[in-house]
């Protein structure tokens, strides 16, 4: 027949055994001495153990006492964890976090599912969408926190990291060396305009091969190696590759990973986490992106 432990005879145990004895551990868990000595008993009759070496009128840990004192602050630091956890509303509410499409991966996943262990009670809601219409729920206050891929960052901004713009293709793919050059880019595509212009300048004929309003569409057929697309450098999916171009194609514009985050604001129980989340999203671009590449680490003035 299982044996089971009770939290209260173990948390009066470990006052004992920090304490020095029952009268000062009463007093610290604000019991009676002798509803001190009776958790004791309870517990040494339920393990059939001695836990204490009552000679000469001084508690000491037996071996066995030891043993259980390192179980004991394990299982009462987990019981406290739990209680705070489940029952701070502090810990509670939702966050909205927009992210561009190409910048999700690697990083976002990772960072959720930390942020989740450490607020199992708050919400993040992740949109993903491009930097314009991002930046617009931002502004009406759709968002408390959003990436951006810009040229440069506006007021109140901090620049995560600075990457290089770079040609991706099919693994393998030979669309790159077509002429006119297929290209595979969404409508509002902040990269378009200066991939157009940079092929321009270079005076390399192109076409726009594939438009669609889909992020996967533009996935799909530059895998299917239909066209060639930009990507920020360390971002690109696992079904694309880097274009082996040897300079045949132009270089591209190096691109800034902005955040914008409210401050101060976002509803009780909601501002510790955002701030941490916001901590995680810098830490996790800086480490993960950032490690070839400089990165400004500035905020934008107002």
């Amino acid at each position: 027949m299982r044996r089971n432990l009770y939290l209260t005879q173990l948390r009066s145990f470990v006052a004992v055994a920090e304490a020095g004895g029952v009268t000062r551990a009463a007093g610290l868990l604000n019991l009676t001495q002798s509803a001190v000595s009776m958790q004791l008993k309870r517990l040494e009759e339920t393990l059939d153990l001695r836990l204490f070496d009552r000679a000469n009128r001084q508690l000491r840990l037996t071996a066995h006492g030891e043993q259980l004192l390192g179980y004991a602050r394990r299982m009462l630091a987990l019981n406290d964890e739990i209680v705070s956890r489940m029952t701070d509303p502090g810990y509670e509410g939702k966050i909205v976090l927009g992210v561009p499409h190409d910048i999700v991966y690697p990083v976002i996943p990772e960072i959720l599912q930390k942020f989740h262990a450490q607020y199992p009670r708050m919400r993040v809601n992740l949109l993903s969408s491009n930097t314009r219409e991002l930046k617009g729920l931002f502004a009406h206050g759709d968002a408390q926190i959003i990436l951006t891929t810009e040229d440069a960052s506006d007021a109140g901004a901090e620049t995560l990291v600075e990457l290089p713009l770079i040609w991706v293709g099919a693994p393998g793919g030979v669309a790159w060396k077509s002429r006119p050059l297929r290209l595979a880019f969404e409508h509002r595509c902040i990269f378009r305009q200066s991939v157009q212009r940079a092929l321009d300048e270079a005076d390399i004929p192109w076409e726009m091969a594939v438009e669609s309003e889909s992020t996967r569409t533009v996935e799909a057929s530059v895998s299917a190696d239909l066209a060639i697309h930009a990507a920020l450098d360390m971002t690109c999916p696992p079904y694309m590759v880097p274009v082996p171009h040897d300079g045949t194609l132009p270089d591209l514009q190096s691109k800034q990973i902005n955040m914008y985050h409210v401050t101060g604001e976002g509803g009780q129980g909601v501002l510790k986490p955002l701030q941490v989340l916001t901590d995680m999203l810098r830490s996790g671009y800086r480490t993960r992106l950032g490690r070839d590449h400089d990165f400004a680490g500035r905020t934008a003035a107002a």
